[in-house]
C-alpha cells in the first residue's frame, strides 16, 4: 500500500557533508510527522530528527547544528542534509512516516523505508 524509499547514502570523509532523501508513495491521505533514525552494529535504533506537518522539527543532541530535516509535503519527501559527519554517525539511515491512508482515515499507521547506509571514514 505504502513504500517508503530512501537515496543518497555512501561513503564520506570526516567533515563532509550528504544529504538523504526519503519518498513516500502509495495510498496516502497526509502524513503527519516525517522522521530519520539510524541504527549502528550492535547498537539500538534511535531518532536523529523529526519534521511534522506544520514543519516543527526535533533533533538528537548528537546531531543538533550539524543536521538539517526538511520535507516537501507536495512530494511527500523528507530530506536529511548532513554536514560535519564524524566517524560515529556511520549507521543504516532509516526513514520512517506516521501517515493516513486514503482508504482508512481513522487509524495513524507507521511506515519504515529500507535503510541506506552512511560511512564516515576518519
Amino acid at each position: 500500500q505504502v513504500q517508503l524509499v530512501e537515496s543518497g547514502g555512501g561513503l564520506v570523509q570526516a567533515g563532509g557533508s550528504l544529504t538523504l532523501s526519503c519518498a513516500a508513495s502509495g495510498n496516502i491521505f497526509s502524513i503527519n510527522i516525517m522522521a530519520w533514525y539510524r541504527q549502528a552494529p550492535g547498537k539500538q535504533r534511535e531518532l536523529v530528527a523529526s519534521i511534522t506537518s506544520a514543519n516543527s522539527t526535533n533533533y538528537a543532541d548528537s546531531v543538533k547544528g550539524r543536521f538539517t530535516i526538511s520535507r516537501d509535503n507536495a512530494k511527500n519527501t523528507v530530506y536529511l542534509q548532513m554536514n560535519s559527519l564524524k566517524p560515529e554517525d556511520t549507521s543504516v539511515y532509516y526513514c520512517n512516516a506516521a501517515l493516513r491512508l486514503a482508504t482508512d482515515l481513522k487509524y495513524v499507521f507507521s511506515y519504515w523505508g529500507q535503510g541506506t547506509q552512511v560511512t564516515v571514514s576518519s
